[in-house]
């Protein structure tokens, strides 16, 4: 079942519009993962077995060691996953 309620409509609003953000992906896709975090921390959305999916590849596609750029492949895999995510939060 998902949220509902302003803070659940505000926490949607919030992150597909980080999503939308112009810059670089990999940055752009790590606020939005904090947003959403920040939001199934207080119960503003339900975390669904498919955000955590997709959350749990987004976190491989965007780890990096120490002083290591991510670069056209997690670029590419992060606009993908985020992509998806921002489909799939009417759900959460």
């Amino acid at each position: 079942m998902s949220s509902s309620g302003p803070p659940a409509d505000a926490a949607r609003a919030a992150v597909r519009a980080t999503l939308e953000e112009k810059g670089h992906t990999v940055e752009v896709t790590r606020r939005a993962v904090t947003l959403l975090e920040q939001a199934f921390a207080a119960d503003a959305l339900v975390r669904t077995p498919v955000l955590d999916r997709m959350l749990a590849d987004l976190a491989v596609a965007l780890e990096q060691d120490d002083g290591q750029k991510l670069g056209g492949k997690s670029a590419e895999a992060a606009r993908f996953i985020s992509r998806a995510i921002a489909r799939e939060l009417d759900d959460a």
